[in-house]
């Protein structure tokens, strides 16, 4: 892949990021967009419109404009933001941004191997559905069982196999790249969404594993 593709693909990544973070930073701060935020409705119309996003981004992204992927990119960002205000309000500022460091760090160095191996890591990736599928078929009967032990090796094992992702995706991107099937604008946003995806939950999992939530 070259360098300035690859430089798009993480600048959109960032850019993501920072809608999210800035997004449910400020409607934590709002009680009143908050509380309908976090009713039942609010969620659920944000899953689905989550849902149809990424089928949409994943599924069209060799025929849409790059303008249409970008736009869909940044929406899926702002809409993943509105359920992130919660973070804010469950935990400390300064444990949210220490979690966020450690994300960085460890996303950093997976990301890099991704780049450099000379490893085929496709096989690995079907090893790493079919690792996620078992931990959130455990994660829905943990939430009958409500064991904290339980939940704190299932967040272990999540973030293992989101560090296994990271490699595996860089490389997919890589090799998409080379085989041109899609215009390097499209691929960028494709590449970002993967890797924001990756990121989010390593992120989340470090924090419940690592964060500090804020006394009631």
């Amino acid at each position: 892949m070259n360098s300035r593709a690859l430089s798009k693909t993480f600048g959109w990544m960032f850019i993501g990021l920072l809608v999210t973070f800035l997004t449910g930073y400020i409607i934590s701060a709002n009680p009143n967009m908050l509380f309908n935020v976090m009713s039942t409705t609010g969620l659920i119309l944000i899953v689905i419109i989550e849902f149809a996003l990424v089928i949409f981004l994943s599924t069209r992204i060799t025929k849409m404009k790059p303008i249409t992927a970008k736009i869909s990119f940044l929406l899926y960002s702002f809409v993943s933001g509105l359920t992130f205000s919660s973070i804010f309000v469950v935990y400390e500022i300064t444990s949210v941004m220490f979690v966020f460091l450690i994300t960085a760090i460890v996303f950093a160095i997976f990301a890099v191997i991704g780049v450099v191996t000379k490893i085929d890591l496709t096989k690995i990736g079907t090893y790493l559905m079919m690792a996620l599928v078992a931990v959130l078929l455990c994660t829905l009967v943990n939430m009958f069982l409500n064991s904290p032990s339980f939940d704190l090796i299932l967040s272990i094992a999540i973030v293992l196999i989101f560090i296994g992702f990271t490699a595996y995706d860089v490389q997919k991107i890589i090799r998409l790249d080379e085989l041109n099937l899609i215009n390097e604008d499209n691929l960028a946003i494709y590449g970002a969404l993967e890797l924001y995806l990756d990121y989010i939950n390593l992120f989340l999992h470090l924090l419940s594993i690592f964060g500090n939530a804020k006394d009631n």
